[in-house]
């Protein structure tokens, strides 16, 4: 009971201190919503027309969202050593992680739904499977997360942090199938698009969403938890080889 009492004062901690910082605000909600109103107001208020840019607009709102997140989280007390005390409670290295990236989580959630309330604004969307929507937006603010911890405990600097998370956001932007579908890709860019697990949550929200998935949700759903493990487990690792031993 100690152990969650402690993971729950990390986490409003980090509500209070970090989420309006910024970085935050720029990255992880004002670029979303500008590419969301962006991307709307060019479709135009056609139901096909915003379904179909729906799914890759909230995924690059996770994304953004989460990765900004922990950019600032984890390097920003690193470097201020803030963190150093944090390895020294008596709470598992795991649980102290999990609770340092559920902030980050729980944005991401949350900037996932700001591109379906404007899209409910513009079309009917009583046709979407949220019982595929919701699970999928979890699963993809997992995976954004764990790809922005893996991120901030390899460099140093908030600035390093970012530059290191644009190097993977703005590729993913093109190669996951948001806003174009992987099979129209050239064929030597298609393998690189399955190494990335934002291709996989995208997949299950255009089958959610529009009906159009091209893989089997069992299979995208398998995947991407897989990802979100391995990225977790490779930053506890890295944590264990450059801040602690």
């Amino acid at each position: 009971m100690k152990h969650w009492i402690a993971f729950w004062n990390i986490l409003l901690k980090d509500l209070r201190a970090y989420y309006l910082k910024p970085p935050n605000i720029s990255w992880g909600l004002i670029f979303p919503l500008a590419w969301t109103g962006m991307f709307f107001i060019r479709s135009g208020s056609g139901l096909e027309s915003t379904l179909s840019i729906l799914p890759g607009v909230m995924a690059v709102s996770i994304l953004f969202g989460t990765t900004s997140m922990l950019s600032v989280t984890v390097t920003f007390e690193k470097r201020n050593r803030s963190f150093d005390r944090l390895l020294l409670s008596p709470i598992p290295l795991w649980l102290l992680m999990l609770a340092k990236t559920s902030g980050a989580i729980l944005f991401g959630i949350l900037n996932a739904f700001v591109p379906v309330v404007m899209a409910a604004l513009l079309t009917d969307l009583s046709a979407v499977n949220w019982s595929l929507v919701v699970p999928a937006v979890i699963l993809i603010s997992l995976a954004s997360t764990f790809l922005g911890l893996f991120i901030a405990v390899s460099v140093s600097e908030v600035f390093e942090a970012q530059t290191f998370s644009n190097f993977f956001r703005f590729p993913m932007i093109f190669l996951c199938g948001l806003f174009m579908p992987v099979a129209s890709l050239p064929v030597y860019l298609q393998p690189l698009s399955y190494l990335l697990p934002l291709t996989y949550g995208v997949d299950i929200l255009h089958g959610a969403i529009r009906g159009q998935n091209h893989l089997a949700y069992p299979l995208s759903f398998g995947l991407i938890f897989l990802f979100c493990i391995s990225l977790f487990l490779l930053s506890l690792r890295n944590i264990y080889r450059k801040w602690i031993l």
